[in-house]
């Protein structure tokens, strides 16, 4: 048999005889000096590395970067704040001021359908027309040249900066941000310029629409010219209804901060006004088609001369109706856009 153990682990179930140190943890047993002397780290509670030692070096070169990171950090985080905010009241009265077009539009082509004013151009120009025989319709001109001139900023922030969602640093994104800032400078100098009385912003959109369309049709493969971009219209007009319908505009939507019917009221006027605008769009381009095929300018139409069309449908007046009240609606969503829109 072998020797019985006399240590104070056999009489006491392994632990230490009461006076003896048992068995520490690593952090209550730093470890001895030749360990750090040997470059190894300071085991917690010990006193670090001496300077000029290589640890202390790297330890110090460690800090001073970690420094300037947070710094630089902090730098950034300010400037997105800053520009977040201008951002942010640069859409607001860019919507607001889209929702005031569309809205005018369509109250005047409802009042074409219903043949109480068909004189009035139901286009940009005939609703800045409007607005201006208003009390303080030149102030409120003035007010909406300057919404769309924030409209053409907050886009051009996107090509810059990105905008909202997970795809939207992309070229994809930036390049339809800057087609809509193009488009919006532009609409923005008309209002500008009819706000100033220097001829009227450029003449109605069925003007402009052919005058376009005839030059474009005398340059060499200008024929396809504008039958290529007809089509593109076409597309897009097709793309901004089917999106109304499958209401991708949720997404960029702040939806906690409404109720529920809130959320009804905005889906009735984001899919049904965003259905009407995009089929306006696509009727567009196809007339721009139309006289790029038939080599015709004058069948190229603008907003008035496209709304005007519905209304000779075998569907009647009635088909002008509905899309003007799909356009008021759209322009109510701009309002909505405005308030809760992610930026």
């Amino acid at each position: 048999m072998g020797q019985p153990r006399t240590d104070g682990s056999a009489r006491t179930g392994g632990q230490a005889p009461r006076g003896q140190a048992g068995p520490t943890s690593p952090a209550e047993n730093p470890a001895p000096p030749a360990a750090i002397a040997s470059g190894s780290r300071p085991a917690p509670g010990c006193v670090g590395p001496e300077p000029g030692h290589s640890d202390f070096r790297e330890f110090s070169g460690e800090v001073e970067m970690n420094a300037g990171v947070l710094a630089s950090n902090g730098k950034a985080e300010a400037e997105r704040a800053a520009r977040g905010s201008g951002t942010r009241w640069a859409a607001k009265a860019g919507l607001t001021a889209r929702g005031v077009i569309y809205l005018l539009v369509g109250v005047l082509a409802l009042q074409i359908a219903f043949g109480e004013d068909k004189k009035q151009q139901a286009d940009r120009q005939g609703a800045l027309a409007e607005l201006s025989a208003k009390p303080f319709g030149s102030v409120l001109l003035w007010a909406l040249g300057v919404g769309l001139v924030g409209m053409a900023l907050w886009r051009l922030s996107e090509v810059a900066f990105g905008s909202v969602g997970p795809e939207g640093r992309t070229a994809k994104k930036r390049l339809l941000a800057l087609v809509r800032c193009a488009f919006y400078s532009f609409v923005a100098y008309s209002v500008l310029a009819f706000a100033a009385g220097s001829g009227g912003g450029g003449g109605s959109s069925d003007e402009q629409s052919r005058d376009v369309t005839a030059r474009l049709l005398e340059v060499p493969g200008g024929q396809w010219i504008v039958g290529v971009a007809g089509v593109a219209v076409v597309v897009a007009g097709v793309w901004l209804g089917a999106r109304a319908l499958m209401r991708a505009y949720r997404d960029k939507l702040r939806l906690g901060e409404m109720s529920s019917r809130v959320r009804r009221v905005v889906d009735v006027t984001g899919v049904a006004g965003g259905v009407a605008r995009g089929l306006v769009f696509a009727a567009v381009g196809a007339f721009a088609v139309r006289a790029a095929v038939d080599y015709e300018p004058d069948k190229a139409k603008g907003l008035d001369d496209t709304l005007r069309s519905f209304a000779g449908t075998p569907v009647g007046p009635g088909l002008l109706a509905c899309v003007a009240a799909g356009l008021v609606l759209f322009g109510l969503f701009s309002f909505a856009m405005a308030r809760w829109r992610k930026v």
